[in-house]
């Protein structure tokens, strides 16, 4: 059996409707990453998942457990670390983890052992009296994923772990999630971060609180196997950009950084006869090619037949 298996999971507030009918399985050792914009429902999704918030309608089981019917069993078989700083500012990094040990049940030689390898993990030898408010953001999250796994769960959820962190300190910390991965921990984390979603295995991108896709990144672009991405360097990118809308070929464009990715209806038009088109309207065209969909292009081209839906 799967660690967590999801069927038309439904949390409503009233008349709003958070997370709607969403269904997913998440596999043992797998980095399962929830990918979305503000709003779109991961977090409720996630407090669901831990025992937080009872769903409306729908199962969730996660460790062989209910969410419904056992939220407390839950809560004893995973490790959470929400969004925010999870930790108490005004206590020291050992008070911290002696306080997560205390509610987990951890004492004597495990106890002693467990310290030693959180503080290891977040690089905070010898600075177990400093205050957790005084540590710089990467340290705190470090710290608050040490926390969390403690008591080495088997299932973690991760909320948004690397919001306000710099990028440094967000490739550090995700090396910490593969590690745990690598040693059969099932993960399920949440992020807007295009390039965190990268090193997840699976994802699930959900929008308006259901899930508009769902596979590895590689599966997930194939939606632009018969459907290529001409890339467009111009003098003026949102002159080009204007430009290609107007080309019966192209069914949509979107700004990427400087330049104008287009996507093409069909593979007949060579990005050649783009850019001749394009110079031939007097614009400043740089260079054109093809090139391969980014998560970004599957994320906006999910979000928008979704929006459709």
């Amino acid at each position: 059996m799967d660690p967590i298996i999801v069927r038309d999971l439904t949390r409503r507030f009233g008349q709003f409707v958070a997370v709607d009918r969403v269904s997913f399985d998440v596999h043992a050792g797998e980095i399962f990453g929830f990918l979305g914009s503000n709003g779109a429902g991961k977090s409720t999704t996630i407090r669901m998942l831990c025992g937080l918030l009872r769903p409306t309608a729908g199962s969730a089981v996660v460790g062989g457990i209910d969410v419904s019917r056992d939220p407390e069993g839950v809560k004893r078989r995973i490790g959470y670390m929400s969004q925010k700083f999870s930790l108490y500012e005004l206590l020291t990094v050992g008070q911290n983890i002696r306080f997560y040990a205390g509610l987990y049940g951890l004492s004597g030689e495990r106890y002693t052992q467990r310290r030693r390898v959180v503080l290891e993990m977040a690089g905070l030898e010898g600075r177990e009296q400093m205050l957790a408010r005084d540590l710089p953001g990467g340290w705190r999250q470090r710290l608050a994923l040490g926390c969390a796994i403690l008591h080495e769960p088997p299932i973690l959820f991760l909320d948004e772990p690397t919001g306000g962190v710099d990028p440094l300190s967000r490739r550090k910390f995700w090396n910490l999630i593969g590690q745990l991965s690598a040693s059969g921990v099932t993960i399920l984390v949440t992020t807007h971060y295009l390039d965190e979603a990268e090193y997840c295995h699976r994802l699930a991108l959900i929008h308006a609180g259901r899930l508009a896709a769902l596979g590895t990144t590689g599966e997930l672009k194939e939606a632009f196997v018969t459907r290529p991405i001409v890339e467009v360097q111009a003098g003026d990118a949102v002159a080009a950009m204007r430009a290609l809308d107007q080309m019966p070929e192209v069914e949509k464009t979107s700004l990427f950084g400087t330049a104008v990715h287009a996507v093409l209806r069909t593979m007949a038009v060579p990005p050649e006869v783009v850019g001749e088109r394009l110079r031939a309207q007097g614009l400043d065209i740089r260079a054109v090619a093809t090139v391969a969909p980014s998560l970004e292009d599957v994320f906006l081209d999910v979000v928008e037949k979704a929006g459709r839906s």
